[in-house]
């Protein structure tokens, strides 16, 4: 686990099962590191309760090394329905004679105030009198002067816990430590000022002032905490860091290449536009010093760079063709990679020059992964540059020279040249026919394909079969395929019975409510696939949240706010204290007018309470009914569409035809930008953006956003919103789709 290795629920439980026996052993060693590893796993295992009764045996037993370990592990088991049980023994151990004890109980006891504050408040008693203790290690701050910077620097770790406003006097005295004599102290107030929830600029600057002065230490440690926290800083709070920038710069040089590191990508973070030539060529002769991990670590930082300052992606982009050239593992090539990959998407500009320094890297790449991730780039953006021939030799040159993965990537990138490009056709269907002799089945049946469907010059074909391909799910496609020859029938196999890949978009969750305790619940609302029934299911995730309670036949009854039909709910048959359950309640849609598919749902939750004994959880005979009333659940024109990715979204506008094609356009009289306009139009909808339209250009008048999706029952739908700026943002909405249902109901929707 210390190396990273996770574990699962039941490789967990099994090894703590196994690890248990080690109780038994008398290895002082032994013994304190199943106490850690008890701690460890206490979130992953299932039923580490079981070595309550071990860890209480121990935590009041003759063996002092083993009292203190004990109490921490004991305590990261115990919830709020075992805390009383241990009660005696925690304030038995906070006056505790030896100070590891004293320290271990006061220290897991401001933890356990997470868990129940009321049992922990009772011990107040036993906490002041350890507070006389002149032992360093039981020390608590009530403007005492202490006698060991440990001390504070554990005191400024706890408070920062549970510090949540500014102005508390526990704020104050964080910030008064910034002043304190010891280097330690003063970096530790640094940190957990900077760790605050929602600190702002102002509250931050005393410490960045201090890790300021830091990063000119001769100490390496206080130099390399210092910038790996302004590093953190400039994350949420670039501006507030700025101030550090040529203490930072200095930092580029330090012998030490950690510090140099993390002093670079924090100038990524804060450096201004005007900036960005000048920290280039700075890195240009530190970043060959550097292990490949850290290069990772520079490359990202020049990623984020480039989306905060746009304009400059040829100076990066030529930056990063020149470290694409220098050796470097997997990891350190596919940063690069994906970095130059962004640039490209984000700056169309920039198309060509990524474009190439790519084509230039995959002559000499021996990474798989990485040619075939470039080969599909260039399928995707080659044929709709102004020159697409020049991307064909570099293509083919990976059938003649590469293994079989890299040979069928670039087949299917040679189709979507021949798809988009009448005059490179001819010479397309030459290489492919070349192609159909390779030594391997998958290039040869590639290929073949990709000849049938291009000779036939059609561009329905081409978008369904070349560019946008299948958006189902392959299990899905494979277990209906199966029940399809288990069951013959005379009806062709129907695509529209396979569920789509996307994850279900069909889900709205619940606010918090006021019940204390809260109720913890989630719903989703599943859309069923049976087209021709018009029927939702809700299903409502429930958690009894109440110890001395035992919830049964739980229901949702919901009242529609238009001409749904409630049909029936399915309850809930028991639900025990922390059990999830859950129940459905079933709707049908109006029939009188497909259209309206939108309705609002007040919903009330209705149940039978039966009182039992938090300790034993035993219910009582008797019950009595309960309800209680949830918040509104909405049901918008989006929770009817699934999002569907078209990569080529002409063609597939193409491919569904004009048949049922319909155009209206609209006022959006209180949206004053294009941006909040496509914001909300995609919100709304439900349907995803294509062709990256959803990234409106700056200092644009007018903008055209492209939205795709699939209508329940299995339909595809396309919408095409022009939209113009004016005194507002007026909308021209051209729908299409196969059926002529989608685009009323979204036109309506719209309207």
């Amino acid at each position: 686990m210390n190396q990273g290795e996770h574990f699962g629920t039941t490789e967990a439980t099994e090894a703590f099962f196994a690890m248990t026996r080690l109780f038994q052993s008398n290895d002082q060693t032994l013994r304190r590191m199943c106490y850690l590893t008890i701690k460890e796993m206490a979130n992953i295992s299932e039923d580490v309760i079981i070595v309550t009764s071990s860890l209480t045996k121990d935590m009041t037993g003759k063996e002092d090394v083993y009292r203190g370990p004990a109490i921490r592990a004991l305590c990261r088991i115990t919830d709020g329905t075992m805390l009383q049980a241990i009660e005696r023994y925690m304030k038995q151990a906070i006056v505790d004679k030896v100070p590891s004890v004293s320290s271990s109980a006061l220290v897991s006891s401001l933890h356990m105030m997470k868990i129940s504050y009321d049992v922990v408040k009772r011990w107040i008693n036993e906490a002041q009198e350890a507070a006389s203790s002149d032992n360093i290690m039981v020390q608590v701050c009530l403007n005492a002067n202490l006698q060991n910077q440990l001390c504070w620097c554990s005191i400024s770790s706890l408070i920062k816990l549970y510090v949540n406003q500014h102005e508390s006097p526990l704020f104050d005295f964080i910030e008064s430590c910034l002043r304190n004599k010891h280097e330690m102290v003063i970096y530790e107030a640094a940190s957990a000022i900077i760790h605050l929830p929602n600190c702002t600029a102002r509250e931050l600057a005393p410490a960045v002032s201090v890790l300021q002065l830091f990063c000119s230490s001769p100490k390496p440690v206080l130099r390399y905490a210092a910038v790996r926290t302004l590093n953190k800083v400039a994350m949420k709070h670039p501006s507030a860091v700025t101030a550090c920038n040529l203490d930072l710069e200095n930092l580029i040089t330090d012998s030490n290449r950690s510090i140099a590191t993390l002093a670079i990508t924090t100038l990524l973070k804060t450096g201004s536009e005007s900036s960005v030539d000048r920290l280039m060529k700075q890195i240009s002769s530190f970043v060959s010093e550097i292990s490949d991990e850290f290069k990772v670590v520079v490359v990202q930082a020049i990623s984020a760079l480039c989306q905060k300052y746009p304009r400059k992606h040829s100076v990066m982009m030529t930056f990063l063709s020149n470290m694409l050239r220098d050796d470097g593992g997997f990891e350190y090539k596919r940063a690069i990679v994906d970095c130059i990959i962004s640039i490209i998407e984000e700056n169309p500009e920039s198309k060509e020059s990524g474009l190439a320094h790519l084509c230039e890297f995959i002559e000499d790449c021996e990474h798989t992964v990485l040619a075939t991730k470039i080969l599909h780039l260039l399928g995707k953006e080659g044929p709709r540059t102004p020159s697409p021939s020049k991307y064909i030799r570099f293509i083919f040159n990976r059938v003649v020279l590469e293994n079989e993965a890299v040979r069928a990537a670039a087949v299917s990138a040679l189709a979507k040249f021949g798809a988009q490009n009448e005059n490179l056709l001819p010479s397309i269907l030459v290489l492919l026919q070349r192609c159909m002799m390779d030594s391997d089945d998958e290039v040869r049946d590639r290929a073949t394909f990709y000849l049938n469907v291009l000779q036939q010059r059609q561009i329905a074909l081409n978008a369904a079969y070349i560019f946008n391909g299948l958006t189902v799910s392959v299990p899905g496609m494979e277990k209906a395929l199966h029940q399809y020859t288990l069951e013959p029938s005379d009806k062709p196999f129907d695509m529209k019975t396979v569920p789509l890949a996307t994850a279900p978009i069909f889900e709205q969750k619940a606010g918090k409510q006021t019940l204390s305790p809260p109720p913890k619940k989630r719903v989703e609302m599943l859309l069923l696939h049976l087209r021709p029934f018009h029927f939702i299911l809700l299903q409502f995730d429930c958690t009894n949240t109440l110890n001395d309670q035992l919830l049964e036949r739980v229901t949702v009854q919901m009242e529609p706010s238009d001409a749904y039909d409630v049909i029936c709910c399915i309850p809930a048959p028991s639900l025990a204290y922390n059990q999830p359950g859950m129940c459905y309640t079933l709707v049908q849609m109006p029939q009188d007018d497909p259209t309206a598919v939108a309705c609002t749902f007040s919903c009330t939750m209705k149940f039978t309470v039966r009182d039992c004994d938090p300790n034993t959880g035993v219910p009582d005979e008797d019950g009595y009914d309960d309800e209680y009333v949830l918040e509104d659940l909405e049901v918008t024109v989006s929770d009817h569409i699934q999002k569907v990715l078209k990569p080529n979204f002409a063609a597939a506008w193409e491919e569904v035809g004009d048949d049922f094609e319909k155009e209206e356009t609209f006022a959006l009289g209180s949206i004053k930008t294009l941006d909040e306009a496509v914001n909300n139009i995609i919100k709304f909808l439900g349907m995803q953006p294509c062709e990256r339209s959803d990234k409106v250009p700056e200092n644009k008048n007018s903008h055209t956003l492209y939205l795709a999706g699939v209508y329940r029952g299995g339909c595809d739908v396309l919408v095409r919103s022009r939209l113009a700026l004016g005194d507002g943002v007026t909308m021209q909405v051209t729908v299409r789709s196969k059926e002529e249902m989608p685009v009323d109901v979204i036109l309506a929707s719209v309207g």
